[in-house]
This record gives C-alpha cells, structure tokens and sequence, in this order.
C-alpha cells in the first residue's frame, strides 16, 4: 500500500488533468518589444499584467518545455499569501513601515489571484479556506506562539493561536498540541490554474513558444536553440531552473521538494481525521510538511525530502526518490492514522529557487532592461502574482507602490561553490532532522535546528 501506482510524469496535477499538447516551438529569428524567459506563474502573470497594461505591447515567452513544467505545475497549492522570509533582512536598507508594505501587498495576492480566476473564467480548484499549522511536541507549541506573535508584530492580523482542542476539532491529527490558523487564504490546483493563466494570455495576443531551449541572454537579445530572439526588454523568470542558465549555477540554489497523493478516501476515513474546512494544512517540525484535501478527497502531503543534489542538479521528470517516498508515507500515517489503508497512487518532486540570503527578490536594470523575479523559497503561487505586477510596473517606468517595496533590486551574493553548498544543504537538514528527534523526545526548541540555520543563512 506504500508503493506509489506513479511516479514522476511530472505531477499528480497533471495526472488529473492531462499533459497538455506542446504548443509550437520558435522557428526561427523573431524580435518583440518584451521576450519572457520561463512559462511558469511568473512569466505568464509578468504578461498577463503587461498586455493589460499596454495592449500594444508584442510579447514571446520561451519554454524549454511547456507551459508549467516546473513548480507552478508541481506545488502543493498552497494559495496562502504568506510571508516567508526574514522581516529583518528586508529591514536592512529599507524602512519598517516598507516591509509593512510588503507583508499587506503578500497578504493581498490571495485576493487578487482569485479575482482574475474568476474574471477571466480560469476553473481551479479555488476555494477560500484557513491556513492550519499544528504542533504536536511543546517545542512546536512554542514555535507556534512566537509564530503568531512575529506575524502580528508585522500586521498580520489575520494569523491566530488555537488551543489543542480547537486545532482537533479542524483537523483530528493526533498529539496535536494547539497551533496556528491563518485567516483569507486559499486551496487550488496548480495546474489547472497555471495551464488556465496561459490559456488566457494567449487570448489576450501572447505568444508561448514552447520545446525553446535558452542557450544565452544578454541585454536586448535572447539566443535559443530553435532561433534568436531580439527585444527591448527581457525578463528572466525561471525561479528553480535558474541554474540551468549561462552564468547563473550558483544565483539561487534549486531546492528540491517532493508530494505523495494517496486514492481517495471513504466517508469512514474522513469522519476520523475531520478536515471539513479543507484547510491547507502544515506542521511545526523543523524539517516541516505541507498538505492539501483535494477536491475529490484525496490527501496531499509534501516535504523536502532529498533537499539538493550535487551540482545544482535537477530531478528527470518529476520522479523521486524511494527514500524521499518513504518519509513522506510515514507522514501521512503519522499525522492521518485513518489513511495508513489508503492506496498511495502518486509520487513526484520538483525544484524551487533558494537565494543565499532566503529571501525572495525582483529586478529590474533600466540600462540593459533585464529584469528578474524569483527565490520564493515555496511560497511562489502567491509571490509570483505580486512579481508579475511589479515587474510590469518595473517596465512600463515610473515609481509605484510596488516598486518601492524592500525586495525590488536586492543583489544576495552568490551561493558557494561545490561541495560547499551541497555540505551546508545537507548539513542544515541533517540539524533539522535531528532537532526533530530531539524534540519529540518532549525537551524544548532544539538548538541543532539554529545551528543549521545559520549553517547556511537561513
């Protein structure tokens, strides 16, 4: 029952939906006013805003596969509007009531994501639901307390703690000891939501030149191996296969991050486990988990598994690892003991884009009008909503709210060279692990977990 039916092929997203005909490929020298590297959410909402914006506007976006090959098909769809990176860090430079601004602009992608599904006729999977994040152990506990109260510090009114018996009563994971609920966020299917936004800025006059392989870029041309591309303006928004690029190996790390997804579940099942509410669903472990109910009643459960491979590699297709699998089965069967029956009929990985710094940035530079937007660290169904507007504003000119946010601009260095970077990774989730057993042991926050956060600047 613990051998996933499939593995990889991309996603169980797609598995539900079907892998999409290629669209065609560049056949030949093209120019455009804006060429877009990277058919993810982030491109495809860096277009969206831009032909709103200017509907003259003649724009190529180059895939080396199709249209949400990577983490934008990949996800756990988690549609959260969270804030996931060290306040402090934008702090430095910027002002606090900036990084205030940012927290309520993030907060705000929920809203707004949902509006334009709901305009432009983009089915989902959308639904309005909380966020819950339990602690089982009383480290957990007090992370989950001091979780809340840095969010509130910060303007998030909307992050509430709940005692054990109101976290039970959402969702009946056992030891659950209390938690966190995030008030306005959302469950999606990312896939449906990626392959609906292309649809969309197709529509709109959006070329989507798919099998397109970037061999180079530089200012005001993009070389492919089906033909160059030349533009007055190129944007780079290739998050996790960033490295893949000329230049960029060590510019954000590819995190990797896999899911399991077992059949769905009887009645019986859910009486037992609760999760009425289809809340997105998480944990306190320092090596945390993250889940979804589908909407046919399936259970999603990811984590980071084999967090890196050497190189900066990337997975084949999706597939994971046996041992990642394994650890992913035994958080399901730890948190939902009513799914240990449960056929598991799916299995894949994917990566996403990790800065030195762990904080998400976007860019533009006016003289060569490259701009770039990624380093969502797992939180980009949101994040590329907000990087996809301030990137256009970016390039149409003039100074907005969105430009003047803390993460416009920001240059982390660069990640270290190998074995250094594979060491720290691995070294940091080898800490977390064992923090993890150390703390259901019943002892207080594990200072192994510290230790590997500022092995790599976490």
């Amino acid at each position: 029952m613990t051998r996933p039916a499939r593995l990889g092929d991309v996603s169980f997203w797609y598995a539900d939906i079907g892998l999409p005909e290629r669209r065609a490929a560049l056949d030949g020298d093209t120019d455009c006013d804006v060429c877009i590297i990277g058919a993810g959410y982030t491109g495809l909402w860096s277009a969206y805003y831009l032909k709103l914006a200017d509907p003259t506007l003649s724009i190529v976006v180059v895939e080396k596969e199709f249209a949400g090959f990577g983490a934008s098909g990949r996800n756990g769809g988690w549609l959260s509007g969270g804030f996931a990176w060290s306040h402090e860090k934008y702090l430095k430079g910027s002002s606090e009531a900036a990084v205030r601004a940012m927290v309520q602009a993030m907060n705000g992608t929920v809203d707004e994501v949902i509006r334009v599904a709901e305009t432009e006729g983009i089915e989902a999977d959308i639904l309005r639901t909380d966020e819950l994040m339990v602690a089982t152990h009383p480290a957990q506990l007090e992370r989950a307390k001091a979780e809340v109260a840095h969010r509130r510090k910060w303007g998030e009114e909307r992050a509430h703690f709940v005692a054990a018996g109101a976290a039970r009563a959402r969702v009946d994971i056992p030891g659950t000891l209390g938690g966190m609920v995030v008030e306005g966020v959302a469950r999606v299917q990312p896939a449906k939501l990626v392959r609906g936004l292309a649809a969309v800025v197709e529509r709109m006059g959006v070329r989507i030149a798919e099998g397109t392989a970037v061999t180079s870029f530089g200012s005001g041309l993009v070389e492919t191996d089906r033909g160059r591309v030349t533009a007055r303006t190129i944007l780079r928004c290739t998050e996790g296969f960033t490295a893949r690029l000329p230049g960029l190996r060590r510019a954000w790390l590819p995190m990797n991050s896999a899911q399991i997804v077992t059949e769905p579940l009887g009645k019986d099942a859910w009486d037992k486990i609760g999760w009425q509410g289809h809340e997105i669903l998480g944990d306190f472990a320092n090596a945390y988990c993250y889940c979804q109910r589908t909407r046919e009643g399936r259970i999603t459960v990811g984590a980071r598994g084999v967090p890196y491979r050497f190189g900066s590699a990337i997975d084949e297709n999706g597939t994971p690892d046996a041992e990642t699998v394994r650890r992913l089965v035994g958080i399901l069967h730890r948190h939902f003991p009513a799914a240990k029956a449960a056929r598991i009929d799916h299995a894949w990985c994917g990566v996403l884009g990790v800065p030195r710094d762990w904080c998400a940035t976007v860019g533009f530079d006016p003289v060569t009008r490259i701009g770039w937007a990624g380093g969502y660290v797992g939180v980009g169904v949101s994040t590329s909503n907000l990087s996809g507007r301030t990137l256009c504003d970016l390039v149409v000119g003039g100074e907005t709210a969105l430009t003047r946010l803390p993460w416009v601009n920001r240059s982390p260095r660069k990640w270290e060279p190998e074995p250094l970077r594979w060491l720290g990774v691995h070294g940091m989730y080898r800490l977390y692990a064992a923090a993890d057993r150390a703390e259901a042991k019943g002892g207080p926050p594990s200072a192994l977990a510290r230790l590997g956060n500022r092995l790599t600047g976490r």
